[in-house]
């Protein structure tokens, strides 16, 4: 296995990966504890069985004499170091060459077991003084307290050499040990205690990943989300220490480091997330961006919220005593995951402006908005309360200067993208009336898009605010930019109605459009507490007019067929049949040309239409009606009545109930 190179200075706030470092996790599983326990005994057992005899009591005193002697031997080299550090031996001090010969040869044999993976996983912890942290530690001791004794210099420092070889040995297994037990993929899992751990809007992309519920990293012995048995966190923190007792603590730290650096980005990858360039982020269409900025969500809350506070707690566990190290571990981990994941956004805020856009970009940037105070607690918190001596590096600084110049960077964006809908309005200038007066496209698609948008209203009043006049007075710049583009929709509608050859059809497209804009208002508290209710009651005023305005172009001249003026015979006595007989065939000619044309006209709003046919026939019906009383009579019955009067009252209502519909099939069957 490739040793890693020198650990940078600080432990680096750029380190270096070992791509070819990542090791498979398969033996180190939560029941790779008991499956060591069992193959310890089944090789006990199989032993005994090879043998064909069970062991004998002269076998177990040889055990016992071995395990004496071992002890006896570990007590010597104890006593040895012991006295030279007290400085006032009761007699001479010898430099003990047997024992520290055999006591090497016992290491070496030691190391070569674990090694060799003769020794299971438990073996560093369970087997006393033949344990590799023990062995480890009595030869740190004694390498530091024999390095200048006086006595067999010669064969002392070759000692000493051995000794220093079997440390360097013992320290290469524990470093790959070590990442091995590290090196595990960070098991994201969402809080659900978080705020907004869910998007304003409907989520337009949702990944179910296994890993959704598995964990991160390790807060205690008692309670670690490694899921290790206490055993094997105990093992953890005894390499740590050990490692740090031998010297090799900035080995320890870049193992730790790059362990957990490679575990996060494999945690990444584990929920969908591939790390972009700024390029590939431009280049992405955006029904692929968007699903990339909804995966980018929620790795980056999860990281934040739940990833980096384990890996906190991770830390500090694994390097109890070592407080500013460990706090420096953990920032340069925040703030090396946290960049790349920045340069995301980042190019977010680089795409082209469109109005689509607009949403994911504010998620994004309400992302940092919320995660913000939480990285400054998780990098500020422990220092300041706990461990004051280890200040936060300017590093941490500038990744926070960096999240707020990024948030200012996608606000820019989104007030840019908003503030595009007035030239999206002017620009929509289609010659082509819409068929039947129904509601215009952009009318639709603008109004879903504002009520979206006042979804954010507190966002969107925010980033205005801080943009349009960097938040110096209380104008709400965003309801002023609201207004404008309700202003310039209304004037839209108004040169579109002027298509129309109809001014009767120009007040139906204007009513239709009034209406839905007023309905969309109503469903959306948001949009009608910004507009308010003055602008509410001008557009109701406004609308009232385009009914009256459709009254007056449509029905005026058919009433004026009902009235009496011009119907008098000679001398001002009687009733004139021929004046009577056209006034009839005017009515007929005008109500059957009316009937056709707005039985296409399109009103789809069932109350708006239920309001038009209840007014014309209020006004229409009484009148005819009227009128029939007065000079049906007058008419010779037969021929000449059918041929004059074609429609009775009650007909009368039933063709006006057709009108609206926009279904031609409304035509057919009429009285001819």
């Amino acid at each position: 296995m490739e040793r890693l190179q020198s650990f940078p200075q600080q432990f680096g706030l750029e380190i270096v990966r070992k791509v070819d470092r990542r090791l498979s996790l398969a033996n180190f599983k939560l029941d790779k504890y008991e499956k060591d326990k069992a193959r310890l005994q089944h090789d006990k057992v199989k032993s005994i069985e090879e043998k064909g005899e069970e062991v004998n009591e002269e076998e177990e005193e040889e055990e016992e004499e071995e395990d004496g002697g071992v002890a006896s031997l570990c007590a010597e080299i104890d006593d040895f170091a012991g006295r030279v550090v007290e400085e006032s031996p009761e007699a001479p001090l010898v430099f003990p060459q047997s024992a520290v010969k055999k006591f090497l040869d016992l290491a070496e044999e030691t190391v070569e077991k674990h090694e060799s993976g003769e020794f299971g996983i438990l073996a560093s912890l369970e087997n006393g003084d033949l344990s590799l942290f023990n062995i480890v530690d009595r030869l740190v001791k004694l390498t530091s307290v024999a390095g200048d004794f006086p006595s067999a210099k010669t064969e002392r420092k070759r000692a000493m050499s051995r000794a220093g070889c079997v440390v360097h040995r013992a320290m290469c297994f524990l470093e790959d040990e070590l990442y091995i037990l590290l090196d595990q993929d960070p098991k994201f899992k969402v809080d659900p205690n978080s705020t907004r751990s869910k998007s304003k809007r409907p989520p337009s992309f949702d990944r179910n990943s296994d890993s959704a519920d598995r964990c991160c990293a390790l807060p205690s012995p008692e309670s670690n989300s490694f899921h290790l048995a206490p055993e094997m966190f105990e093992r953890l923190c005894r390499m740590v220490g050990s490692m740090f007792n031998a010297g090799y603590d900035t080995e320890c730290c870049q193992v730790i480091a790059v362990a957990r650096r490679n575990a996060f980005d494999a945690g990444l990858s584990s929920l969908g997330y591939e790390m972009l360039s700024i390029d590939d982020v431009v280049r992405l269409p955006w029904d692929s961006l968007e699903r990339e900025i909804a995966t980018w969500i929620r790795v980056f809350r999860q990281s934040v919220e739940v990833v980096f506070p384990r890996e906190r707690d991770l830390c500090f566990s694994v390097l109890a005593g070592q407080e500013p190290i460990a706090q420096t571990i953990f920032y340069d981990l925040v703030r090396g995951a946290t960049i790349p994941l920045l340069t995301f956004a980042e190019a977010v805020s680089m795409t082209k402006r469109s109005a689509e856009k607009l949403f994911k970009v504010l998620d994004v940037y309400e992302t940092l908005r919320d995660t913000q105070p939480k990285i400054h607690a998780l990098l500020r918190s422990r220092a300041s309360e706990e461990h004051s001596e280890a200040e936060p590096s300017s590093a941490l600084d500038d990744l926070e200067t960096e999240i707020a110049s990024l948030s200012a960077r996608l606000a820019e964006a989104a007030v840019a993208i908003f503030s595009e809908l007035e030239n999206s309005i002017k620009n929509d200038a289609a010659k082509t009336p819409v068929p039947g007066g129904a509601v215009h496209p952009l009318t639709r698609y603008l109004m879903d898009y504002l009520k979206d948008a006042c979804e954010y209203r507190g966002t969107m009043e925010n980033i205005f605010r801080e943009q349009k006049n960097g938040g110096n007075n209380n104008d709400n710049q965003f309801v002023s930019q609201l207004m404008e583009v309700m202003e310039m929709l209304h004037a839209n509608l108004e040169g579109k109605s002027i298509l129309y050859k109809d001014p009767a059809l120009s007040s139906i497209f204007l009513m239709n459009n009034g209406r839905y804009i007023m309905q969309k208002i109503k469903a959306s508290s948001e949009v009608h507490k910004l507009l308010g209710d003055v602008w509410s009651r001008k557009r109701s005023t406004e609308l009232r007019q385009y009914h009256k305005n459709y009254q007056r172009e449509t029905w005026s001249r058919v009433l004026g067929c009902l009235k009496d003026e011009g119907l008098q015979g000679k001398g001002g006595s009687g009733v004139a049949k021929p004046a009577l007989k056209d006034r009839f065939k005017s009515f007929n000619s005008m109500f059957e040309e009316i009937h056709k044309a707005q039985c296409l006209w399109v009103v789809s709003d069932e109350q708006l239409q239920s309001e038009l046919r209840v007014s014309v026939s209020a006004v229409v019906v009484p009148a005819y009606r009227s009128f029939l009383g007065r000079f049906a009579q007058y008419l010779d019955p037969g021929r000449q009545t059918e041929k004059y009067i074609k429609f009775g009252p009650e007909e009368l209502e039933n063709y006006i109930d057709e009108l609206f519909s926009g279904d031609p099939s409304s035509l057919v069957g009429r009285k001819k």
